[in-house]
């Protein structure tokens, strides 16, 4: 089952195309996949999760990193500065506990970034969103990605 079967295929393109602008603007695929992991992960995506823990590993992502990338933030070691900060930033937009992004986390993230590639990495993260949500919400289950 392909994402456009289950969605609107107007709203689906709209979604890839946010995706794909916002990844190739981050430059940097292997981390875009453990961002949009992360985020599912918070949203308890599975169709998402399979799918991308599969792409990360098409681009190199270790295992090592795809098994501990739900506790980053305990992975000394595991994860660079930059994947952190990355990684910090997902979780304060997805889950927007207190309404807002920390401002100490947004300033971590813009030390790692330069501002466009922040702003393509905040469009990943949204549009990773909308996608968990649109998911999840049809109750779409895992094993139906193709590539």
């Amino acid at each position: 089952m392909s994402r456009t079967e289950v969605l609107d295929p107007e709203v689906a393109q709209a979604l890839s195309a946010l995706s794909a602008t916002a990844k190739q603007g981050l430059g940097d695929p292997a981390l875009a996949e453990l961002v949009v992991i992360r985020a599912s992960q918070l949203n308890h995506c599975a169709f998402c999760l399979d799918m991308h823990l599969a792409v990360a590993r098409k681009h190199g992502v270790g295992e090592k990193q795809l098994d501990l990338l739900a506790a980053w933030e305990e992975a000394d070691g595991v994860f660079d500065e930059r994947e952190r900060a990355a990684l910090a930033l997902t979780e304060a937009v997805t889950v927007l506990t207190d309404g807002f992004v920390p401002h100490d986390v947004f300033a971590n993230a813009a030390r790692h970034f330069d501002e466009g590639t922040l702003a393509h990495l905040i469009a990943l993260v949204v549009a990773i969103n909308n996608w968990n949500r649109m998911m999840v919400a049809r109750r779409i289950p895992p094993g139906g990605f193709r590539p």
